[in-house]
């Protein structure tokens, strides 16, 4: 078969590294990919958005599979426009992605369906008084979350009341996350260890993916700004097995239903993003495609025919047992430029690849990249996915760590802290 992936960072090499391995694939497009996707991929010059090229491109080269990587094209609707033309493609239609388009649905349709979340009030442009009053009357810390897609930044943790003033000033008044932030949602801030669950999903029946843990915040010890993601590991210790069905029981079955009861039937993958408070499990967010990183740690072990789980996906009958992982850890940590998430400068070549990835049982996911004149270099704010597979998490996070020592470009950054908590955490169970 031939196959067209959608997107172009991390999550996207990853998906397509893991296509490859498929027996039932011939080639492999990627639209538009990144330096490394290139490697293994043949690049299309479109982009991600330009949903009727994509459409085009995928009739008059006959694809028999598209898997969209990124949020965007889903949200605009690309699932609905495929297949109305007839073409197999893997992702949740327009209205089942405003699980992740609109924080606002997201919020009421958990509470409408009794889905556990923090405690929220929704505010539109026209109602700056109201969120304002609601901020004075309620005790911080507070998170102010832009309404829209936003890139994975489109959240504010305030700790103080005039934090919170200020960030609804920003969203309104300076428009710092533009279109996205004409509606935001405050809600209660949370306590505990974050985690994100993944479900492949046709709607009814559902497989789930290892539990990973994402480090959202720029710098180590979980401080800073957040960002689109700097690192992930998997399996993430902190939801075991006794936890893993207790989420399944009061927040995937009930989102499931949800869904097919209010006409949207959500097929695809499902990332549930988790707190794990001292009452149990409450669903931050929800994304309506794989994580960025923690597709990069997730893919890796999984231990059987992508392609082929998809099809089951798009055709009604997924099941569990076709979906078998094997039994190690997996370390990411993304390699940032100097600067993000605010500005950052690109055009910095990326020295010691080659020597990064001839390290063992690691591979290199291009983020950020481009190549020029047979060179790579930085092309975004993630540059890098480094990620490292072993059968001990401790060793895997050196093996990662050790293959990231080896790369280099002028005002490159990264934690130095990616899966600590996991490693300090099972040496509490044990």
């Amino acid at each position: 078969m031939k196959i067209l992936v959608i997107g172009s960072g991390g999550r996207e090499h990853a998906l397509v590294w893991k296509i490859r391995q498929s027996p039932l694939v011939s080639k492999i497009y990627c639209a538009p990919g990144n330096a490394g996707i290139g490697e293994i991929a043949e690049l299309v010059p479109i982009k991600a958005t330009e949903i009727d090229k994509l459409l085009q491109f995928v009739i008059e080269h006959s694809i028999d599979l598209t898997v969209v990587g990124s949020e965007q094209p889903l949200v605009q609707g690309i699932v609905n426009t495929f297949e109305a033309n007839g073409r197999y493609i893997y992702g949740p239609s327009r209205e089942a992605a405003m699980l992740e388009g609109s924080k606002m649905f997201a919020k009421q349709f958990m509470q409408k369906y009794n889905i556990p979340t923090a405690e929220f009030r929704a505010f539109s442009a026209n109602q700056r008084f109201d969120a304002e009053r609601f901020i004075n009357e309620t005790p911080p810390p507070l998170v102010v979350k832009a309404d829209g897609l936003a890139g994975g930044k489109g959240v504010l943790v305030c700790q103080s009341k005039e934090e919170a003033l200020d960030a609804v000033r920003k969203m309104f008044d300076d428009k710092i996350f533009g279109d996205a932030g004409q509606n935001l949602v405050i809600e209660e801030f949370l306590v505990g260890e974050e985690a994100s669950v993944f479900i492949l999903t046709d709607g009814k029946n559902y497989a789930t993916l290892p539990a990973a843990q994402d480090h959202k915040r720029i710098f180590d010890h979980d401080e800073g700004k957040n960002t689109g993601g700097m690192g992930a590991y998997a399996p993430a210790p902190v939801i075991g097995d006794e936890l893993l069905e207790r989420i399944k029981r009061n927040i995937v079955r009930p989102t499931l239903l949800g869904m097919e009861n209010e006409g949207m039937p959500y097929r695809g993958c499902l990332y549930f993003g988790l707190m794990i408070t001292e009452t149990g499990p409450k669903v931050i967010e929800y994304n309506c495609r794989f994580g960025d990183p923690e597709a990069q740690v997730v893919l890796p072990l999984l231990d059987c025919d992508l392609v082929q789980i998809m099809f089951d996906s798009i055709r009604g009958n997924i099941s569990q047992q076709r979906v078998t992982m094997k039994k190690q850890s997996a370390v990411c940590v993304v390699i940032v430029s100097g600067g993000y998430p605010d500005r950052y400068e690109v055009g910095k070549p990326v020295l010691g690849l080659e020597s990064a990835g001839e390290q063992p049982d690691v591979v290199l996911f291009h983020a950020g990249t481009s190549s020029e004149k047979g060179k790579t270099v930085t092309a975004g704010g993630r540059v890098l996915g480094v990620t490292a597979i072993g059968d001990d998490l401790e060793h895997t996070i050196d093996s990662a760590y050790r293959a990231v020592n080896k790369i280099t470009f002028d005002n490159m950054y990264y934690r130095s802290d990616i899966g600590k908590k996991g490693v300090l955490r099972m040496k509490q169970i044990s």
